[in-house]
């Protein structure tokens, strides 16, 4: 979760569950030889920190606080094809949503109690059915990769991977494969799956026991055991703490706010205030805008995963497959320094680098978006892409260039918009200039700083710091 809004580190509170927890990998570590947690994880460790646990001051300061009653939690799907759309179960099983595969993999839902947990769903049906060999639903292909060798071990140990097996589920080795398009099993067109694949597929993302589920009845669903909430309305979540108001946390919050007013209004720029441009860098980006109107356009959008690992492609290859899988035309359709417009959270999912190369290899100097996904940001900054967040003007693209709904075979991906964007870099001014007859208006954007430009300038974060390196070795 650090790593998705682009923290360095996270702190969390420790419970009884994570010390069951590490006691379990401490003992374990301690009996088994060839484990090698036995130095870092120890019964004295555990001990060192519980009996000093890292809390919050009282007096902390927070960005942001937000509550969620997890009393009011109820099973949920995300998709198709955005874990920003998230439907409870129980209103998406009614409607009989017929699936081609399902996935139990990667390293983050195919964990030894993962893969138990699929089990046991194909474990009660035998014995609600004990006359009947618990099989996958005619049609469909269940797929289980452990997330790594000792959790394979583990859930063969104890025989869960024999049943997932004796119901029909084709297993591939552990490691990435179809998450990130590659190996076999990867959805075809036309065809829902619930976990990864084609772009003219469907992908849903559900717990293991409702992939599971789904794969036994051939649709979206949840196991036998599953009881549908009642009287429930939704999840219960908001800002703060969700606890009763005191005058105390009042009074805290209250001055956190005119604390927080104070650092915004401190650190407003100065108009016309000049930055220093290193030798040789542009005073000025300017391009004509082209424009694709899409939110949360994730990164396999961007750069698709099936070429994550092929080392073998030119520069010229990478270029060509950009934002493939987001729109086919977009190769054909942009143009050499044209300036790309996006809308909100450009760049989320996962975390390859490749999204941010690919459209350097595209030759487009530079990406504005509403907002940037915190990763692709950083990762553009390693590899000396460009970046700037300006929702004005995603939102002035949105009103002159409307679009149709995401369903509509009519909409346009990509479009050229015949605007142009110039970035003063110098004045730190973006002045967008809307097409022949249209308005030309400024905003003050952030400063590009001396050390940003230097590493830009190098080529990058690497090349910036094997530059020092050798200016240190001489």
């Amino acid at each position: 979760m650090t790593t998705e809004m682009a923290a360095l580190s996270g702190l969390f509170p420790v419970d009884k569950t994570l010390e069951r927890w590490l006691r379990d990998k401490a003992t374990e570590a301690a009996i088994l030889n060839d484990r090698t947690t036995r130095l870092r994880i120890t019964h004295e460790r555990v001990d060192e920190l519980f009996a000093n646990p890292l809390t919050a001051d009282r007096d902390a300061v927070y960005a942001k606080q937000l509550y969620l009653n997890l009393d009011t939690l109820a099973p949920y799907v995300s998709g198709p094809d955005s874990v920003k759309v998230g439907t409870p179960l129980h209103k998406l099983s009614a409607q009989h949503i017929k699936i081609n595969r399902a996935y139990i993999i990667s390293c983050t839902n195919a964990r030894a109690s993962d893969l138990a947990a699929a089990a046991k769903v194909f474990k009660d049906t035998a014995k609600a059915n004990p006359d009947t060999a618990p099989k996958i639903a005619e049609g469909v292909q269940l797929y289980i990769a452990a997330a790594s060798a000792p959790e394979q071990g583990a859930a063969e140990a104890v025989g869960d991977w024999q049943i997932l097996l004796d119901a029909g589920a084709q297993a591939l080795p552990a490691g990435c494969g179809p998450c990130i398009g590659l190996g076999i099993g990867l959805l075809e067109p036309g065809e829902v799956g619930i976990r990864v694949g084609h772009r003219d597929a469907q992908t849903y993302l559900a717990s293991p026991e409702v992939v599971a589920a789904s794969a036994l009845k051939g649709v979206i669903s949840g196991p036998d055991s599953y009881k549908v909430p009642t009287n429930w309305t939704g999840v219960e979540y908001g800002y703060g703490t969700g606890a009763e108001g005191t005058t105390e946390n009042k009074l805290s919050n209250f001055l956190q706010q005119m604390d927080s007013l104070i650092e915004r209004v401190e650190t407003i720029e100065t108009p016309g205030s000049k930055v220093d441009i290193l030798p040789g860098f542009p005073e000025k980006i300017s391009g004509e805008i082209i424009f694709c109107d899409a939110d949360n356009l994730n990164t396999d959008g961007i750069y698709p995963g099936k070429y994550t690992y092929q080392d073998n492609l030119s520069k010229e290859d990478i270029a060509h497959v950009c934002m493939e899988n987001y729109d086919p035309q977009f190769n054909s359709i942009s143009r050499l320094n044209d300036i790309l417009v996006s809308g909100f959270n450009f760049g989320c999912g996962s975390s390859r680098e490749q999204a941010a190369t690919a459209i350097l290899a595209k030759q487009i100097p530079l990406v504005v978006a509403g907002s940037l996904g915190n990763i692709f940001s950083r990762n553009s900054f390693n590899n000396a892409l460009m970046c700037l967040e300006v929702p004005r003007l995603v939102q002035r693209l949105r009103t002159h260039f409307p679009s149709p709904s995401n369903n509509d075979t009519k909409r346009q991906l990509t479009r050229r918009t015949g605007w142009t964007l110039t970035w003063d870099v110098k004045r730190s001014l973006v002045e967008v200039h809307e097409g022949e007859g249209g308005e030309t208006w400024t905003e003050q954007v952030g400063e590009l700083s001396r050390n940003v430009q230097e590493i830009i300038a190098a080529g990058g974060l690497e090349a910036w710091v094997k530059a020092e390196l050798g200016k240190a070795n001489t």
